[in-house]
Order: structure tokens, then C-alpha cells, then sequence
């Protein structure tokens, strides 16, 4: 049985919760009578002036009143955010990539999520698939918005072949119930060739444009493969990633009528399999980042800002190396010389075989401890190593085979940094006798 209400971890000094002597440890169960699933329910029912709290401490069940003014928090942390269980995948995706992961790596990577909560609260792609009715009315009654949901098809025969479900057809239905309860919805489309490519792929574009201004944006990301699949699907060819490009272009002038916007996002990974110029920065006005849409625009931007501002100076600083996937790569590369030619700095760059995952995965994301060290044991790495943060987790912890930077430092022999953007290298690889132009 699911425990019921929220474990309290934190009490914030000096909040109304400290004020009503709320302990760590205590269960809050409901508010004003409404039994709490999750953090959402607990910010939705807190939200009036007048409280009625049930709270559970040693197994015995305590009643607090409360008033206090709207602004005021009550100033509780929870251990978890859903305190019913977190809501699990029911479809078998061909493509899934918890399902191509080897064995033995940490119980949080083979977690198959699939909440409509962690939907609105960690931008999480979500099915729909597995919503019933008690769902629907909450997220209408709470306005839980927005929401992101992989569709990958309008087509119901291709969306039940691509999730592996019978129950994925309805998508299309779902989405304009979502429409007309004003939930906004931001969408992904996984590409994989000869599925919901081609005609498959024109007719999901045409029929969710007309879901706007309720979807508010669609991504389309080429389908992630590792050597531990075995369904038979494969990587796009920078072939039909210009395809698939060339289709985006086409609708682009649409797009624009019917929404004032760009809307449709290819995925870097897209544009720099095809060999094609990464869109202005005019391109991504309301872009998925988290989704690997306009992070390399957002990486050239600013090195362009840097750029403009480095001078060369005689500097103290050594020489540096990078490590990164071979997909970004010869873009970094070129980074890194101009940076060279500006500051001084000796730099490095180390393009990084994902020997774990294997050689089709060439995303800097997917990077793992293992192959930095197999790849750059013993070579010359200068005074410091930079790694791409996307490596890590979100808390910048642990690599996807439990890698530590400090382990990772102490096993080359080389200070490590985790650095996003070029601006991070700068502000780490500098000195006092190293200066930027219009400070």
C-alpha cells in the first residue's frame, strides 16, 4: 500500500510551520479535508486564507487550524514531491532508451515515468496513454499547465505501433480535450525513419497545427539508438536528417501565418547530421531546450558575446583540453582554435568514442566516466580538463555509470571543471594578467 499524505524533511526557521511546531518527520495527510497525492495538491488546497491541517506523528493523528494571509507560506519541504508513488510507463516503445540500458547501473536510470505530475512539474514527456477519468478532471479542476507529451504520430495505427499500445491511437482526441480545457501542451515527435517519417511525418505536422495556439510548440528529435537494442530500428542518415529538414522548411511559411512563430524545432542533432547552418537566434522563440533544441545556437551566441570581447595578452595560464561527443565536435573544434588564437590559451580538444553506449550514440550527453578515462588516461591534458555539463546529472553529481568529478580528477591527474558554454572556460582558464575588452 502507497503511504498516504507527505513526509515533511524540512521545516523552515521562523515560518508558520515552525510557528505550529510542524516537525521533520511528520506526515501531512490533508488540507480542509481534501487527502494530498502530491505537492501540486498541496500547493492547490494551501492556497486559501483558512486552513485545516491533518498531520500524522508517531502513528497518531493531530488537527490544526490555521489563518494566516494568502502571501504567507507555510514554509514545509517534502521528502518527495508525489506522495502516492510515481505513476509507471504502461507502453513498450520500441525505441525506449531505459529499455537499452546494460544491466547494473543505478535503479534511478531504469525508472520508466510516465506521470502526468512530473509532466507539470519537471517538463517530463508524458503518453496519455494512461490516464483515467479521476485524471482528466484534475488536471481541468487544477489547470495543470502546461503539459509535454511525446506524440510521435497523429496516424492511431503508427502511434499504437510506435508506443507498442493499443490504447495509443486517441491521441489526437486527447489533445482537443486538453485544447478546450485550456491546457497548454508542448509536444515531441521521435523520428524514426521509414515509421513516422515521410508522409507520416507531413500529416502529424498539418493536423497538430491546428491545435494551436493549445500546442504550443513541437519538437522533432531523431530517434536515440545504443548497441544494447534490439528492435530492429536504426538512426536517421544525414540523408533523410536534410529530409526531414527540408519537410520543416516547407510548412515554415504556414507555420508562420497560423501562429506568428517558428512553432516547429528540428533538433540540433538534425542539422549538424546534415551538415546544415544552425538556425539565427531569432529561430528559437519559445524553443524545447531540455530537448536538445537550441542548445548549440545558445552555445554559439555566446562565444560570438565572448568573442567580441577577448583580446590577446601574454597570460600565465597553461595549456587546456576539452572533452566531448563526436557529434559536436568539429564545431568545437573550431571554437577552440579561435579561442586559442584570442586568449593565448593552448587548447585541446578531445572527441570522445561512446564505446558504453556505442558508436551510433555521438551525443556529449550520453558521455560516460568510463570512456573519458579509456579515451584520456595517460595523455597530455595541460593544467585543467573541462567536461560538458550535460554529462552529469541535474545535480552535476554523477556521471550515468556513477563517475564523480573528483574521482574523475583524481584518476587523470588533472583538475576537472563542468562548464555549458565557452563563457565557463574563459572564467575558469583565465588569470590576473589575462583581461576581456569593455569591462
Amino acid at each position: 500500500m502507497q503511504p498516504r499524505g507527505g513526509l515533511i524533511s524540512r521545516v523552515r526557521p521562523g515560518s508558520i510551520g515552525e510557528e505550529i511546531g510542524l516537525e521533520p518527520g511528520d506526515i501531512l495527510l490533508a488540507i480542509n479535508g481534501h487527502p494530498l497525492r502530491d505537492i501540486i495538491d498541496y500547493r492547490y488546497y494551501s492556497a486559501e486564507e483558512f486552513l485545516l491541517l491533518e498531520v500524522e506523528r508517531n502513528g497518531k493523528l493531530y488537527r490544526v487550524e490555521i489563518e494566516r494571509d494568502y502571501d504567507e507560506d507555510l514554509g514545509l519541504e517534502f521528502a518527495e514531491p508525489l506522495f502516492d508513488g510515481l505513476r509507471q510507463c504502461e507502453n513498450h516503445c520500441p525505441f525506449c532508451f531505459v529499455q537499452q540500458m546494460p544491466r547494473g547501473m543505478r535503479r534511478s536510470l531504469y525508472v520508466r515515468d510516465d506521470d502526468y505530475r512530473y509532466s507539470f512539474l519537471l517538463g517530463n514527456f508524458i503518453t496519455l496513454t494512461n490516464l483515467n477519468e479521476d485524471d482528466w478532471r484534475r488536471i481541468e479542476e487544477q489547470h495543470l499547465s502546461p503539459l509535454y507529451v511525446s506524440i510521435h504520430a497523429t496516424d492511431p495505427l503508427v502511434r499504437q505501433r510506435m508506443l507498442g499500445n493499443p490504447k495509443a491511437g486517441r491521441i489526437l482526441d486527447q489533445l482537443g480535450r486538453l485544447k478546450e480545457m485550456g491546457i497548454h501542451v508542448h509536444g515531441q515527435i521521435v523520428v524514426v525513419p521509414g515509421v513516422n517519417d515521410g508522409e507520416v511525418l507531413a500529416k502529424s505536422i498539418k493536423e497538430l497545427l491546428s491545435l494551436w495556439p493549445s500546442l504550443q510548440s513541437l519538437a522533432l528529435v531523431p530517434v536515440g539508438i545504443t548497441r544494447f537494442h534490439r528492435a530492429g530500428i536504426r538512426r536517421p542518415t544525414a540523408e533523410e536528417a536534410a529530409q526531414v529538414l527540408a519537410l520543416t522548411e516547407s510548412y515554415r511559411p504556414l507555420v508562420r501565418e497560423h501562429t506568428g512563430r517558428t512553432w516547429l524545432y528540428p533538433a540540433d542533432e538534425f542539422y549538424l547530421l546534415a551538415g546544415r547552418a544552425i538556425p539565427a537566434t531569432e529561430f528559437y522563440d519559445d524553443a524545447q531546450f531540455e530537448n536538445g533544441v537550441g542548445l548549440v545556437r545558445a552555445l554559439l551566441d555566446d562565444w560570438a558575446r565572448l568573442r567580441s570581447k577577448l583580446c590577446i595578452q601574454e597570460v600565465s595560464s597553461g595549456p587546456i583540453s576539452f572533452c566531448c561527443g563526436q557529434l559536436i565536435a568539429p564545431l568545437l573544434k573550431k571554437m577552440a582554435a579561435e579561442f586559442q588564437e584570442r586568449t593565448g590559451i593552448r587548447v585541446k580538444v578531445w572527441e570522445i568514442e561512446n564505446r558504453f553506449f556505442g558508436q551510433e550514440v555521438t551525443v556529449s550527453g550520453l558521455l560516460t566516466g568510463q570512456d573519458v578515462l579509456r579515451s584520456l588516461a595517460g595523455k597530455p591534458l595541460g593544467e585543467r580538463l573541462f567536461l560538458p555539463r550535460a554529462m552529469f546529472d541535474a545535480q552535476a553529481r554523477f556521471t550515468l555509470d556513477d563517475w564523480e568529478i573528483d574521482g574523475l580528477a583524481q584518476a587523470l591527474g588533472v583538475p576537472v571543471y563542468l562548464v555549458s558554454e565557452m563563457s565557463e572556460v574563459w572564467k575558469f582558464s583565465s588569470s590576473q594578467d589575462m583581461s576581456v575588452q569593455g569591462e
